[in-house]
């Protein structure tokens, strides 16, 4: 439930995030592929599917952007080398036209590349383009240049349409990086190598759509007339963003003035969503979305490892699952989720699930009792009603459970402030 700031441990974190990061964004792909009607509840215009969303891009900069909602964007209006099949953790070509040939030292890959490919402006797609796209992301040094700086050591131009990529050791998840939607083709006409230079509101790249607009609240996608392949059943996609307010998201689902509402409701809307016998359609999967503490080890009382041994003890993830999340999610013990084969249970053989004796024995070991107890504030946003109510049922389930010898002080904090605030405080509820 926790990471620190120890090196040892962000190198390997940054190395699962490697793993973390490589998500099939299927969603607006889905919508983006299959026809549907929607003249009964889009009257506006029933060839543009209309989705609501909470999530408010930061940037659509691939080479920046290493959060859900702007890549869901670039997912759909520019490409990758590689992508997954929907529904699977099954790699395929894309701009790519076969998976890359490997040298016997693992070191060296030869990637052939599509033909006939043009970006969104007009400018052609080749060899010379793809390495510019990821020189770029490397050099621009945003947010992910890591997940590329860290394992390429060159990138060369072998062809027109072959691309060469040396690595700076083997790396045998290399062609999943390569799927990963920030390490699209971007054309070269409309952006610049160099540190910081990121074009933040706009992205030009080879995708089936194409922006037509990005704003604060708003976000709108036009079908490429001349995209290389299968085409949208659609006319584009418009999306409503609401600034993390799921009620006005679930509100315009209820009343039909959006056609899809994704990322995020809160539990109890879904649970009510799948209690009502309307025609509203809801589609469950299971996915690969992380909710965790971070706990700073700078401040008091959780510079102590007993301490943040003892939280990771007495968490009850069963009970938040039950109570705050309605069964909608599934306990987890590890940074990577379940869906992935690499999945370890790592928390829950070190500590226990709910372990509230090894609690109480870790804590009297940092010489705290009933009185005199560890306080813990536990920081969450405001505009997040699920988070203060998991924040709330730790402290509840620590009270009841731990004997005093712990107090959880929930304390809510304006969402554009909570990641400024975060660092500087005790703990934060993500």
């Amino acid at each position: 439930m926790s990471t620190n700031r120890f090196p040892a441990l962000g190198q390997r974190l940054r190395k699962i995030s490697k793993y973390l990061i490589l998500f099939s964004f299927c969603f607006i792909l889905a919508i983006g592929c299959n026809s549907q009607n929607k003249s009964d509840t889009n009257p506006i215009d029933s060839n543009r599917i209309s989705v609501g969303t909470t999530l408010k891009p930061r940037t659509l900069d691939p080479a920046d952007n290493y959060e859900l909602a702007g890549l869901n964007i670039i997912y759909n209006v520019a490409e990758s080398l590689y992508t997954y099949e929907v529904g699977t953790t099954n790699i395929k070509p894309l701009l790519a036209t076969a998976m890359p040939t490997i040298d016997k030292a693992g070191l060296t890959y030869t990637i052939p590349l599509r033909t006939g490919v043009t970006f969104h402006d007009g400018a052609a797609f080749n060899a010379k383009a793809m390495k510019f796209s990821l020189q770029r992301f490397i050099d621009n040094g945003g947010k992910p240049s890591f997940l590329l700086g860290d394992v390429i050591k060159s990138v060369e131009v072998t062809g027109e349409y072959e691309l060469k990529i040396t690595l700076k050791q083997p790396f045998a998840a290399f062609p999943a990086l390569l799927a990963f939607p920030g390490a699209c083709a971007v054309s070269p006409q409309a952006y610049k190598i160099g540190a910081g230079a990121f074009n933040p509101n706009k992205l030009i790249g080879t995708g089936r759509y194409k922006l037509n607009q990005f704003k604060s609240d708003s976000i709108s996608l036009d079908r490429n007339s001349n995209y290389w392949g299968e085409a949208p059943a659609n006319q584009g996609i418009n999306l409503q963003v609401y600034g993390g307010n799921s009620a006005n998201l679930f509100n315009s689902f209820e009343t039909k003035a959006v056609d899809v509402a994704y990322q995020s409701l809160d539990p109890q809307q879904i649970e009510s969503l799948l209690e009502q016998k309307t025609e509203h359609k809801v589609i469950e999967g299971s996915g690969t979305v992380v909710n965790y503490l971070v706990l700073n080890l700078q401040q008091k009382p959780l510079n102590q490892p007993e301490v943040r041994q003892a939280i990771a003890a007495s968490i009850n993830r069963g009970l938040i699952n039950e109570r705050v999340l309605k069964g909608q999610a599934e306990p987890i013990y590890s940074l990577v989720p379940t869906a992935f084969d690499t999945y370890e249970p790592t928390f829950k053989k070190l500590y226990g699930e709910a372990n509230t004796a090894k609690a109480k024995e870790l804590l009297t070991k940092a010489g705290y009792s009933a009185q005199n107890p560890a306080v813990v504030e536990i920081w969450y946003p405001s505009g997040s009603i699920t988070r203060g109510i998991v924040a709330e049922t730790i402290k509840a389930y620590g009270s009841s459970e731990l004997g005093g010898i712990i107090q959880f002080v929930p304390k809510s904090v304006e969402s554009a402030s909570f990641l400024a605030i975060s660092v500087k405080e005790y703990i934060l509820l993500l």
